[in-house]
């Protein structure tokens, strides 16, 4: 992977006066100079940011593409979606983008500051023609294997990958007071492609059928349909990445913040915190179409609950939307930390609710509770990140004081630490997704149910705020000998 091509000749990047127009190296980029701002780094920042959303919004729609096309891979006469294996094999191609998504998390966040904001949003942009052609093709075939299709999926896992670039990249293009908003809006207008992609792929799918006739071909034209509806949009986002946007030249990787956010147990235990959070959305958002067939297989006779993807879609969608009222919730409350352990409590609840919507047959019901779980997990995750820059800051001035370091430049440390924990936190949340969906999928090859799995989850729901209290809300039992940081009111 080389994009040396991008570099800069003579002529080619922006000087401080120059229009700044995209498809351009900036040598000079100074957010934090009002008048630089106002003149210049605004509009430049808000172009960027634009193109940054939709490309990243389109990550997540391919990141999200096999949640939707294993429910029917059965019906296109594919053997391994057939039978008692079929739901197994749906988790497991399901977990694949997961586990590779958040793999590649903390090495895209690198890769923008070597190559390029531009460049890597171009590139990675561009790779998801391979997953999206690769189905197309794949799809042709009855006896295409499994190891095909796991591949791709493991290719699509490249659309996870993208947030953290997106997110690494558009940070250096505002000023710190205007970071929250930039970094929020880019965040949703990535996890509403989830959403996105779960209400039009059953809708492409019904009208791939409406084309051609309700047969195991019908359902392969159909999905190979759904797969390359995403063409035109992955082309448009790496178009316009390629002249719409900006690579800055003083965008540097912070090696030394990093370093020292690993050695910081807070980052590990923010890192725990957040796979019930965000790996429960990630989990929950892939596995859901497939939990609904499994669960309620009456529904496959309801046309227009199946066109509509059974109302899959409306989990991720209310989840995405509740993000934000979650860190405005937080400030509210006062604490990040309180909200967040009440999160723990509520996922709990809503774990036991769709357990009781099986025992009685309920698909309201079950569908209900898992909306609210959605809605509680998003709340959860705007709640988390509120805690991060707080347990930090609180970090750098008690170490200010032990070490005699001046306050201001603990404070200016443990804000790049704070920005590389978010990084490692949200990577390894990530791979909670992969964990609840590997949880659910060996109950289910081992116990011959998914239940065990979801009560296990809801204990550890409980666990999660057990430790959101020790570390962060105790205020009196053992504090002498195991102080933790209730007095910053994280």
């Amino acid at each position: 992977m080389t994009l040396v091509s991008e570099k800069p000749t003579p002529g080619e990047s922006a000087s401080p006066d120059a229009t700044i127009k995209g498809g351009q190296w900036i040598d000079h980029w100074e957010p934090e100079d009002k008048s630089f701002w106002e003149k210049t780094g605004k509009k430049v920042a808000n172009r960027n940011l634009w193109f940054s959303v939709f490309a990243e919004h389109v990550g997540f729609n391919v990141w999200v593409l096999f949640s939707v096309l294993v429910t029917q891979m059965g019906n296109a006469g594919f053997a391994f979606m057939q039978g008692d294996s079929a739901v197994n094999n749906q988790l497991l191609l399901v977990s694949i983008p997961v586990l590779v998504g958040a793999t590649l998390r903390i090495p895209s966040t690198f890769a923008v500051t070597i190559f390029g904001g531009r460049g890597f949003t171009t590139f990675s942009a561009a790779m998801l023609l391979i997953p999206t052609f690769g189905l197309a093709i794949a799809f042709t075939q009855p006896t295409t294997p499994m190891w095909v299709f796991l591949v791709l999926a493991g290719l699509a896992g490249f659309g996870g990958g993208n947030f953290s670039s997106s997110m690494a990249n558009i940070s250096f293009f505002f000023p710190e007071g205007k970071k929250g908003a930039a970094l929020g809006l880019n965040a949703a207008g990535g996890n509403l492609g989830v959403a996105v992609t779960q209400l039009a792929v059953p809708l492409v799918v019904a009208l791939g059928l409406l084309l051609t006739a309700s047969d195991p071909a019908g359902y392969r034209f159909a999905l190979m349909l759904a797969s390359l509806f995403w063409v035109p949009f992955i082309a448009a986002a790496a178009i316009g990445a390629w002249f719409g946007m900006n690579s800055i030249r003083s965008a540097k990787p912070d090696g030394v913040s990093y370093q020292l956010a690993m050695t910081n147990k807070h980052t590990w235990i923010m890192s725990f915190l957040y796979v019930g959070t965000f790996g429960s959305f990630i989990g929950f958002s892939f596995a859901f179409p497939t939990l609904i067939n499994a669960s309620f297989p009456e529904l496959r006779n309801v046309g227009l609950m199946v066109a509509l993807g059974n109302l899959a879609f409306l989990g991720a969608l209310l989840g995405s939307f509740s993000r934000p009222f979650g860190g405005w919730l937080a400030d509210r409350v006062g604490s990040g930390a309180r909200l967040t352990a009440l999160v723990f409590v509520g996922l709990s609840v809503g774990v036991a609710a769709i357990m009781a919507s099986l025992a009685i047959g309920s698909f309201a019901l079950y569908l209900a509770s898992f909306i609210v779980l959605f809605i509680i997990t998003g709340i959860g995750n705007g709640s988390a990140y509120r805690m991060i820059p707080t347990i930090f800051a609180a970090s750098a001035r008690s170490r200010a004081a032990e070490t005699g370091q001046p306050l201001d430049e603990a404070i200016a440390s443990g804000k790049r630490q704070a920005a590389a924990a978010i990084g490692v936190i949200g990577s390894i949340g990530a791979f909670g997704g992969f964990i609840l969906q590997q949880a659910l999928r060996l109950s289910n090859v081992h116990l011959g149910t998914m239940e065990p799995a979801f009560w296990a989850y809801a204990g550890v729901f409980l666990v999660m705020a057990a430790v959101t209290w020790w570390f962060y809300l105790r205020s009196s039992f053992a504090m002498q000998r195991v102080p933790n940081l209730a007095y910053a009111n994280v």
